[in-house]
């Protein structure tokens, strides 16, 4: 029981530090465009301090810190290079302070108001006659 909670807390650190490695690779000029984008996504949403799906919520509240988040940055990785990967892991384990992303606060946020509004739309009484 011991070694595999050891082993899950080394797996967490090993996915804190490739979440800000692909910051770095989001925004680096030598990776394909394409895992630019994917890196930025999963950075953003990662480094946002608002989750899509709140922890609050049984279950659900964890789904995307232990399945969504781990897939994406799986899949990220696999698009960048891997010299440029080690190069930016070795940056981001330099870093004392990990980077906060307030554009993927922005884009939680928004995605909430969204559903927000499309739920008001789609139940606000009508007076119809």
């Amino acid at each position: 029981m011991k070694a595999w909670l050891e082993t899950a807390k080394r797996r967490a650190r090993d996915i804190k530090l490739d979440v800000v490695a692909l910051w770095f690779a989001a925004r680096d000029p030598r990776v394909p465009w394409s895992a630019k984008l994917v890196a930025g996504m999963v950075a953003a949403y990662a480094l946002s301090p608002i989750d899509l799906i709140p922890d609050f919520i049984p279950v659900l509240g964890y789904l995307d810190d232990l399945i969504i988040v781990p897939l994406g940055v799986i899949l990220a990785i696999r698009l960048v290079p891997p010299p440029l990967m080690d190069e930016f892991r070795a940056q981001a384990a330099a870093l004392e302070t990990h980077p906060q992303s307030r554009t993927g606060m922005f884009f939680v946020v928004a995605l909430w108001l969204a559903l927000a509004a499309l739920l008001i739309w789609a139940f606000w009484p009508t007076h119809a006659k």
